[in-house]
């Protein structure tokens, strides 16, 4: 379990806080879309969960060790796929060869798994691919390390249309019962079918923290012509189909899919 209570931070030499009074528990064996406005300390707060960053205030834990002290029992258990990286000029491989002693449930047959559904072969050189197939080749080394904890940044960044229905693929299918994931993104159509949990992000605090099952009972996600508008309708959008709606869910209203951009977007107008 990661619990993160009552954080304050900021970074040096800004005077508005990043986050004040913060705090938020994630569970195990779950997906979670974080999602929210730039500014709204996203990418802090994976850093902040990871230990990269150090709180000003208040604690952030991953089974009960403090993140910040990087300690090799956590590290082991945890791994960030930021949005920018660097990967050596080297096979793949070679790379394995450096980096996988670290993870102590490591899996080549998840690497390979990974690099099949990303279309790439299995010793490929670093060095020649492009931004995209790195991207792919270090989210394919990532699902292999089988880490307790799996934070990644905005990462279908670069990826064309195939390869981020490839990446949802390799996302469900090496997902397990104890592993907890946590996907930063605005692209939120690339995930949303992945997701179990949402939470949205607004002026340093948690504006939305609900499974993606509660929010499917409380709401219905459709489109409605202008005469079907009614005092059921929480939120609104035109679009060429109609007007994109967010309703209250009826009693016997069937179950639909949950449209994230909508949801967004009604949440933040109407915090």
């Amino acid at each position: 379990m990661i619990d993160v209570h009552d954080i304050s931070f900021k970074y040096k030499g800004q005077r508005q806080l990043v986050f004040d009074g913060f705090s938020l528990q994630l569970d195990e064996n779950r997906i979670y879309g974080l999602l929210g406005k730039n500014g709204t300390g996203k990418s802090t707060l994976l850093y902040l969960l990871s230990g990269l960053l150090r709180p000003t205030q208040g604690t952030v834990c991953c089974d009960h060790v403090a993140a910040y002290k990087r300690k090799p029992e956590l590290l082991r258990q945890l791994f960030l796929v930021t949005e920018e990286f660097e990967m050596p000029s080297i096979r793949l491989s070679e790379y394995v060869r450096l980096y996988r002693p670290f993870y102590p449930h490591f899996s080549d047959e998840v690497l390979e798994r990974c690099l099949h559904d990303f279309e790439l072969d299995s010793d490929i050189h670093l060095g020649e691919l492009s931004m995209g197939q790195r991207k792919k080749a270090y989210i394919a080394f990532a699902m292999a390390t089988q880490t307790k904890y799996l934070l990644m940044d905005e990462p279908t960044n670069g990826l064309d249309i195939p390869s981020k229905a490839q990446f949802r693929k390799v996302i469900a299918q090496n997902m397990t019962d104890e592993r907890t994931v946590m996907i930063s993104t605005h692209q939120v159509h690339d995930v949303e079918q992945l997701l179990d949990h949402i939470l949205i992000l607004d002026r340093r605090s948690v504006l939305l923290n609900a499974s993606v099952q509660d929010i499917s009972r409380e709401y219905t996600f459709e489109y409605r012509t202008p005469q079907q508008m009614d005092a059921d309708v929480l939120y609104a959008e035109p679009t060429l189909q109609g007007n994109a709606v967010i309703a209250h869910r009826r009693e016997g209203d069937a179950e639909t899919q949950v449209n994230l951009e909508l949801l967004f977007n009604y949440k933040t107008q109407n915090r």
